[in-house]
């Protein structure tokens, strides 16, 4: 049986640990995907749990060098304890970003304050010339002040780095430790030398004191900011209530969340954050939904309305029967999705992958190159030492391995913020060649909800609205279509009692038959290709089908004796609020849309043209949906389909990006890439400019942290650079690129 967990992985500095980890994992015997995000520290591992447990699993990182913090198996390790996973989750998280930034600044104080004499002197070229016993005393100061930083400041950098020795690999920690050991060590033999020789030259203790101190505070910063890159995941799994007011035989009883059963009734207050998934059972109020859909404005609920744990209820008392509680609340399923998609890996990431991977042991090469090369050149070996440590210090590939990750943490935070989850980083990077924007029709750019609106009789025959309304109103209410139970419930509403029929049958795409038991006849309702299929004259359904004056919506035939045509039922589902202005807003970003239905041509044409789509797609039968975006993509379209149905779940898959609507079945839902929360297609608009924002930004980092390493290894090669200078232009390059991503936050 295949089980996923989640580990809180510590001890990665840079996107080589992450990488040494991923394989060390893939390469052993039960595991079946391991993705490592060196921006979360976090790798998500599928494994064959009759090979392996977690603790095999857990011991495969500890023995590549590594560390687990903590460890969850996606919440389902405490099923039915969400409010306590919760807890645990968040006091871990915060704990560890708390403690990761209050550490790297502790460190980068202490070890500024120790480094200041070094560097003041290193500037200003300062000899106070204070001797005792004929030994120059600031050749100790150095030596001291630097073995501190360097042994004590500098140690986390050292242990990590014989780490990977013992495992015959190497990561960043490897060429800090190499560059200050370097300049540490030979500083110690010139202080030898001048002891036992009397030579005194110049050393560099200074140098790898000032390595140590301002990689220590690249560090604050990164730790600082990517801290800022979670904080959207952390709020998510603030949201939820700890606490509620159970009754029990008319008696309230406060609990804690994880004590509480499906089917347990609890009691919300007004301003009362409803604690769990549950159905309305007494009361009526407004619930502000914003921290789960994004939108601000409240959503009604009274008897029989679902609600959502970590709503707030804002007016009226409310008794609500518990039906979700622990992993399967829509809160946990959100902190589930987004944590994944934090996790996942871009494809555009593959290549900076494969470039880190090999990245530190060619810098290892290039720095003895140099070493070697500036020696040969110039018989000085203070200077060959120095121009190689600036080498070692300066290619870092820290910036690369945070370019990715770190821009999908903020744009899926973000996402998540507004109401839209992306499942996976790989939606980011389906979005950046989009053309056009597929739209099915029912229930996504409609409401959903079609209503009948008029009835034509056949001149051919004497049957009555009422009589016609009866037959259909009868062959209908077995059949859960939306078009079916518009016209159950027009039947309904006009008091039109309806009669049993048998042998009903559902042909999909074109309607519903049965058998009336009196008459021994067949019954249908459907559309023309039903009538065609059955062999049945089409000449006054086609004029029905052509007649503009009976309006928009979908004509359904109603056919009687098996013979002949004896009505139509015209039926319109009414376009959503907000549809023609999503359409507008995404020409505007230059895209095309299309919509596909399978209401016949006038009808579709008709709603088309009221929206503004000039791509109509219509008498598409639900099987052919996939083949017509499959045809679309290959007459060169990039395509993101919208869908909500059972039967739009291939056409999600076909599509190039995917969203399902809010409404959407599961079978929908997990279809798509992207889910939105509401039924609200503004937020199509807004994933599709979040997407694009994201991989901008992605490319941004890529671009700069490969540029960066493309400018700075060839300087530091040619001796331009020092290696105080390097350590702080490679500090400061990962910042820069952990940065530029929380500028997502702001767009």
């Amino acid at each position: 049986m295949n089980k996923k967990i989640i580990l809180k992985v510590t001890g990665m500095t840079c996107a080589s640990c992450a990488l040494n980890n991923e394989k060390a994992l893939t390469k052993t015997a039960g595991i079946i995907t391991a993705n490592v995000n060196f921006a979360s520290k976090k790798a998500i591992i599928e494994y064959d749990g009759s090979i392996l447990d977690e603790v095999q699993v857990k011991k495969i990182i500890i023995d590549n060098g590594y560390n687990i913090e903590e460890i969850s198996n996606l919440k389902s390790q405490i099923s039915n304890e969400i409010q306590k996973s919760n807890d645990k989750f968040q006091n871990m998280e915060h704990h560890h970003e708390d403690g990761d930034v209050t550490k790297n600044k502790k460190d980068f104080m202490w070890s500024a304050i120790l480094t200041a004499p070094l560097l003041l002197e290193m500037v200003y070229k300062l000899r106070f010339g204070v001797k005792i016993l004929d030994i120059d005393l600031m050749m100790y100061i150095h030596l001291i002040l630097a073995t501190v930083v360097v042994f004590y400041f500098g140690a986390r950098f050292h242990k990590m780095a014989w780490k990977q020795a013992k495992h015959l690999s190497a990561n960043m920690d490897t060429l800090v430790s190499m560059g200050t050991l370097v300049a540490y060590f030979f500083s110690l033999w010139l202080v030898v030398e001048k002891l036992l020789f009397n030579i005194e030259k110049e050393g560099y203790f200074e140098a790898a004191a000032i390595i140590i101190t301002l990689i220590l505070l690249g560090k604050f910063f990164e730790s600082k900011s990517t801290g800022q890159a979670g904080e959207a995941m952390r709020k998510l799994m603030e949201l939820g209530a700890k606490k509620a007011r159970v009754i029990f035989n008319g008696q309230e009883r406060e609990m804690d969340i994880s004590e509480i059963k499906v089917g347990d009734i609890i009691l919300v207050k007004p301003s009362e954050k409803i604690p769990l998934d549950g159905e309305v059972i007494e009361g009526q109020s407004d619930v502000d939904e914003s921290m789960l859909t994004g939108e601000s404005m409240p959503v009604e609920k009274k008897v029989g309305s679902k609600v959502y744990g970590a709503t707030i209820n804002e007016d009226g008392v409310l008794q609500i029967r518990v039906t979700q509680t622990g992993e399967g609340t829509v809160l946990a399923q959100i902190i589930k999705t987004v944590e994944e998609a934090q996790g996942s890996k871009a494809p555009i990431q593959k290549l900076a992958d494969k470039i880190s991977g090999i990245f530190v042991p060619t810098i290892i090469g290039l720095a003895l190159i140099t070493f070697v090369g500036w020696y040969l050149a110039t018989k000085n070996l203070s200077l060959a030492i120095v121009n190689a440590v600036a080498v070692l210090v300066i290619a870092c590939p820290c910036a690369l391995g945070l370019a990715t990750p770190t821009a999908i943490m903020v744009g899926t935070g973000k996402g998540a913020k507004n109401g839209i989850l992306f499942k996976s980083g790989e939606s980011f990077e389906r979005a950046k060649e989009i053309s056009m924007v597929v739209f099915d029709k029912t229930g996504t750019l409609t409401k959903g909800m079609p209503e009948v609106t008029k009835i034509a009789l056949n001149p051919k025959y004497d049957f009555t609205e009422e009589k016609i309304i009866k037959i259909a109103g009868s062959v209908a209410k077995n059949s859960e279509h939306p078009l079916s139970r518009a016209v159950t419930a027009y039947a309904k509403k006009k008091n039109i009692a309806t009669v049993d029929f048998v042998d009903f049958k559902e042909v999909r795409g074109k309607g519903v038959t049965a058998v009336c038991a009196t008459h021994q006849s067949v019954v249908m309702m459907g559309n023309k290709k039903l009538l065609e299929d059955s062999g049945l004259d089409t000449i006054w359904a086609q004029s029905v089908l052509d007649d503009e004056k009976l309006g928009i919506g979908t004509r359904l035939f109603v056919v009687h004796s098996g013979k002949d045509v004896i009505g139509s039922i015209i039926v319109a589902d009414e376009a959503r609020d907000e549809s023609k202005a999503v359409i507008a807003s995404l020409q505007k970003m230059n895209l095309k849309v299309a919509m596909i239905s399978g209401d016949n041509q006038s009808t579709a044409q008709a709603m088309g043209k009221e929206l503004g789509i000039e791509k109509v797609l219509a008498e598409v039968l639900p099987s052919e949906k996939a083949a017509e975006i499959k045809k679309l993509q290959t007459q060169g379209e990039k395509i993101v389909f919208v869908g909500d149905g059972i039967n739009d779940a291939p056409s999600l898959v076909q599509a190039d990006l995917g969203i399902a609507m809010g409404s959407a079945t599961d079978i929908a839902k997990e279809a798509g890439q992207i889910i939105l929360m509401q039924n609200n297609l503004e937020k199509v608009v807004q994933a599709i400019a979040l997407s694009k924002t994201t991989f901008r930004t992605i490319q941004q980092n890529l671009f700069w942290a490969f540029f960066y390493n493309v400018i700075a290894i060839p300087l530091a090669v040619s001796g331009v650079l020092s290696p105080a200078i390097a350590a702080a232009a490679m500090s400061f390059s990962s910042v820069s690129v952990v940065m530029n991503s929380l500028r997502i936050y702001r767009k």
